[in-house]
Parts: structure tokens; C-alpha cells; sequence
């Protein structure tokens, strides 16, 4: 009987341990991708942020805290990260304002709800896309479509006016097509608005609620989750953003700064004319530091407007 059970326990043994290579193997890509293109380079930028490194030459000082304590002084980081924080504070608000109201348009049982969906969503597939940039460079150019129809209702003088060329409009224009790309945050807040139960509405309507109370007193606070989840992930993206900025100002940042945002100033900085890896990377993990604050700060004051159901 012994022997019996001795044999049981080895063949489990084996058998767990079969099961345990097998899922190695069915992690194993998903292991290297992370090792490969996630830690490693991670754990790489955080070295070369204390060192002077470039990409011209092999060789490197340990700098400490050198780089950290430069950007300080930078002007024109300074510059990005004004012009970034102004573009988060001014863009993200309108544009999840904009979400909301198409969202709460299209909960009203309208025909074709799936159409305008989608219609209204692919600005969030398109939008952060080269191709979409180039044009946007081109409506709000120089005899682009804005200044054409400005000029011909005479609100400007000429049709050669440029808003990307003017620093008073240039990183409005950039806000206007953030905004545009409303469509995934009304996915979100059309999602919870059905999920808001009906009764709530019925009983404020007996009792002489109107519209505008039901909206204030029941949408907002029972959609308040769905408002925050909403405002952390676009704030994020936004202090990312990227594309839009190279694309328009041809990958300067200008005129005079007013698009020098803080990702194409740090791209700027480790791979054009001055290949400063180890300043570059400093950046990143300052951008890093900054988006930990403002997520830390949203959630901690998540606590005095967002409501949960339970």
C-alpha cells in the first residue's frame, strides 16, 4: 500500500511539474516582450539619466544628479513644460465636456445609435495619426480652409494668414484637433450612462425635477466613476501627446515655443542634432514623476466628488 501510494505522489509530482512547463512555455513570449522591450530599457534609461551619455561617442560620466538639477535651468524645458501643462489644463476638460454632451445626446433612444457611434469615434482611431496632422497643418495653414472661409466672411484680412504660424493660435489649433478627438471618452460615458437606472429618473420626474436638476442631481453624480477613469487616462495621454505638435511645427516646436511640448523637446533633445541620451532620459523620468503627482492628486480628491453607488 506503501509502495501504492509513493507511485501516486511521483506521478502527481510529474504531472505538476508538466503543467508548470507548459505554462512557461505559453509565457515565455510574453516574458521576453516585457524583458526586451519594457524592464530592460527601463531599468537602461534610469542608468543613463545619472550619466552624460550620448549617442555619438561610447564613453560616459557619472553625473549623480547633474541632469535633474540642469533642467531646472533650462529655458526651453521650462518653455515645453508650460506650454504641456497649459495644454492639459485647457484641452482635457473641454474635451471630456464635449464627450459628455454627445454621449448624453445620443442616450436618448435616437434612430441609428450605432452609426452615430461609430461616425463619432473614429477621431479617436485617426486623430493622433500622422496623416491626420498633415492635414490639420493644412486647414489651419496658409490658404487653408479656416483662413480661406475667415478671409471671405471678412474676419481676417488675407487668405496667406497662418494660425500655425502665429505663437497666439498655433498651440489653439493643436487643443482644437485634441478635442476633436472625443470618441473614446463618449464611448466610455455613453456606456455609463446606460448603465444609470431609470427609476431615478422616473421618481424625479414625479416629483417636478426638471431636466436640468435630473442631470445635475442624478447623471452627474452616478456617473462621477465613469468621469474619473475618464479624466485620469486623458490626462496621461495628454501629457504624452507627441505627434500632433512634431507634425505641425515640423518637429521645432515653434514658432517661438508655443508647440514646444515636453515629449517633442525630449525627443528633440536624445535624438536630433544633440543626441544628449542621458539628459533625455532625466526628461522622461521627470515626465514620469509628473503624471505620478497629477494621477496622485486626481485620485486624492476623487475622494470629495466621486460617489459610488454602494
Amino acid at each position: 500500500m506503501s509502495a501504492l501510494m509513493e507511485l501516486r505522489k511521483l506521478k502527481g509530482g510529474k504531472s505538476e511539474s508538466t503543467h508548470n512547463s507548459v505554462a512557461f512555455i505559453f509565457l515565455a513570449p510574453w516574458l521576453v516582450g516585457f524583458l526586451l522591450i519594457t524592464a530592460i530599457p527601463l531599468v537602461t534609461s534610469l542608468v543613463l539619466s545619472f550619466t552624460n551619455y550620448r549617442l555619438t561617442r561610447k564613453t560616459s560620466e557619472f553625473l549623480g544628479l547633474g541632469n535633474y538639477i540642469r533642467m531646472f535651468s533650462d529655458p526651453n524645458l521650462l518653455d515645453s513644460f508650460r506650454v504641456t501643462l497649459t495644454y492639459v489644463l485647457v484641452s482635457t476638460p473641454l474635451q471630456l465636456s464635449l464627450a459628455l454632451l454627445i454621449a448624453v445626446v445620443l442616450n436618448q433612444g435616437m434612430k441609428g445609435l450605432a452609426f452615430y457611434r461609430s461616425v463619432f469615434y473614429l477621431p479617436s482611431l485617426m486623430g493622433s495619426s500622422v496623416a491626420i496632422s498633415l492635414l490639420w497643418s493644412q486647414i489651419f495653414g496658409s490658404q487653408g480652409l479656416v483662413p480661406t472661409i475667415l478671409a471671405k466672411l471678412g474676419l481676417i484680412e488675407t487668405f496667406d494668414y497662418s494660425f500655425i504660424g502665429d505663437p497666439k493660435y498655433s498651440l489653439i489649433t493643436i487643443m482644437i484637433l485634441h478635442i476633436w478627438t472625443f470618441g473614446s471618452p463618449m464611448i466610455i460615458f455613453l456606456a455609463g450612462l446606460r448603465q444609470i437606472p431609470t427609476m431615478y429618473y422616473e421618481a424625479a420626474s414625479v416629483d417636478g425635477a426638471s431636466k436640468w436638476t435630473q442631470f445635475w442631481r442624478i447623471t452627474m453624480p452616478l456617473l462621477s466613476p465613469i468621469i474619473f477613469f475618464n479624466l485620469v487616462l486623458q490626462v496621461i495621454g495628454a501629457f504624452q501627446s507627441f505627434t500632433q505638435a512634431y507634425i505641425v511645427s515640423n518637429g521645432r516646436g515653434g514658432p517661438v515655443n508655443s508647440t514646444l511640448f515636453y515629449s517633442l523637446y525630449l525627443y528633440n533633445m536624445g535624438f536630433t542634432n544633440k543626441f544628449e541620451m542621458g539628459y533625455a532620459s532625466a526628461m522622461a523620468w521627470f515626465l514620469v514623476l509628473i503624471i505620478a503627482v497629477f494621477t496622485g492628486l486626481t485620485f486624492w480628491t476623487s475622494k470629495y466628488w466621486v460617489f459610488y453607488e454602494d
